[in-house]
């Protein structure tokens, strides 16, 4: 029984130290310490209280103060408790002061909090991208297509990153100043043998104003001639023209089927009219003749009169055909 006390004290005490040294993290004020970086042990309590990892903090701390840097501790814990990435800060501070940059740490926190990578900006101002633009389709003025590839050296402009617009837009820009360009050559030949004429013109545009970078070159990659679009343009104007005019033949083409048919039901009309008129005729002599109006001898000098002329008719016929067979 005597045991037992000894024990649960025991048990107590490495309790204790385990939550003392699990929330106050010794091990790291000793690095620190060692480092030359003077940070309170309290400092390190406050942090937990917080809810602040003191190695995101210190850490970063010693890396900076190793390197040269003035940074206080509470100026790495507002950064982070605002949702910053310290450690990449750091880093990006320490290679902008490297590269004798003047990058002060609020505008590198700035940077951060605004969703830049500062890291990445920093070495792209000492190490500037190339960005390759794509096939980038203009045509001249005599109708010939060019398909240029451009590849823009630019530089970060730390002092423009907030705010500024991204490779999209300076894509975007030097696209815009080929197709410029080209449009105004009065011929295809005259850009193959001078592209420098397209690096020169887009450049004294001032592409990278607004932007978040500072465009050091405009190099001509590639040219190659695509499509001949005048003459495309006048084909297919030519095509136009001729669905038009077979259009209005086919209208005209109508009209007249539409004024055949309209002739042909009229000389049906007229036959229908004849056929009636002549179903009349032996009606008006039976009458004539009833009435005593047309005699008998009438009647027959009337028939050697019709058949008279039908005689006629055919002897003229059989003149024509004779005539014609001599021709």
């Amino acid at each position: 029984m005597e045991l037992l006390v000894p024990i649960g004290i025991i048990l107590a005490v490495i309790i204790f130290l385990l939550l003392f040294f699990n929330f106050i993290p010794v091990g790291l004020w000793i690095s620190a310490f060692a480092a030359g970086v003077r940070v309170g042990i309290f400092t390190l309590v406050g942090m937990r209280l917080r809810r602040v990892i003191p190695g995101r903090i210190i850490l970063p701390l010693i890396k900076a103060r190793k390197a040269g840097l003035d940074i206080s501790v509470n100026q790495l814990e507002a950064h982070y408790l605002a949702g910053g990435n310290v450690d990449k800060v750091v880093n990006a501070l320490i290679a902008a002061y490297r590269a004798n940059m003047d990058l002060q740490f609020v505008r590198a926190a700035a940077i951060d909090l605004a969703g830049r990578d500062v890291l990445e900006a920093v070495k792209m101002s000492v190490n500037p991208r190339v960005i390759e633009t794509p096939n980038i389709s203009a045509m001249a003025k005599d109708g010939i297509e060019l398909l240029v590839k451009a590849r823009v050296t630019v530089r970060a402009n730390l002092d423009r990153l907030i705010g500024g617009a991204g490779e999209a837009t300076i894509i975007a820009r030097v696209g815009e100043g080929i197709v410029t360009t080209v449009g105004s050559s009065e011929s295809h030949k005259d850009v193959l043998e001078n592209p420098d004429i397209i690096s020169q013109t887009v450049l004294d545009k001032g592409l990278d104003s607004g932007t978040a970078f500072e465009i050091l070159s405009i190099d001509i990659a590639d040219v190659d001639v695509g499509r001949n679009i005048g003459a495309q343009l006048q084909i297919s104007q030519a095509e136009a023209d001729k669905s038009i005019a077979q259009a209005k033949a086919e209208e005209r083409r109508a009209m007249a089927v539409a004024k055949e048919q309209e002739m042909k039901a009229l000389v049906q009309e007229m036959r229908a009219r004849v056929v009636e008129a002549e179903a009349e005729v032996p009606r008006a002599m039976a009458n004539a003749l009833n009435s005593g109006k047309l005699g008998a001898m009438d009647y027959y000098n009337l028939q050697n009169l019709v058949s008279d002329t039908k005689m006629r008719e055919s002897i003229s016929r059989i003149n024509k055909a004779e005539a014609d067979d001599e021709k």
